[in-house]
């Protein structure tokens, strides 16, 4: 097995095992990560409904707007992500969350946005 796919596989193993423990709800969704090399999304999900209640991304024209030239993947855009969707969620009435950072280290990227959407009033 090439580094890469080792690396990919040691990644999904922690997301199933993670996973198996938390579950979200219409009262408490799931605040999940997908963290890529150039973006960064975020989606507050309903697993028992399944459908998703809330989404930001860096792809968004509002917060791409606000991002300067290359700084689309570093953790400034990250941060941002974290307020869009705080600000979003909080509108909706979502005040609690559970934090699914998707098997990724909680660091870098993944640390900006949550402490982000913590700001932004999410509590997890």
């Amino acid at each position: 097995m090439k580094p890469v796919e080792m690396k990919k596989e040691r990644r999904e193993r922690r997301k199933r095992r993670v996973r198996k423990k938390i579950q979200g709800t219409a009262q408490r969704p799931r605040m999940s990560v997908f963290r890529s090399n150039k973006n960064i999304t975020v989606q507050l999900i309903d697993d028992a409904a399944g459908c998703t209640l809330v989404a930001a991304s860096t792809l968004e024209k509002e917060i791409a707007g606000k991002l300067s030239g290359g700084s689309l993947k570093n953790k400034a855009a990250a941060a941002i992500v974290g307020e869009a969707v705080a600000l979003k969620a909080v509108e909706k009435g979502i005040k609690k969350v559970v934090f699914d950072r998707n098997g990724y280290p909680y660091h870098g990227r993944i640390r900006e946005l949550a402490e982000a959407a913590r700001k932004g009033g999410l509590e997890f």
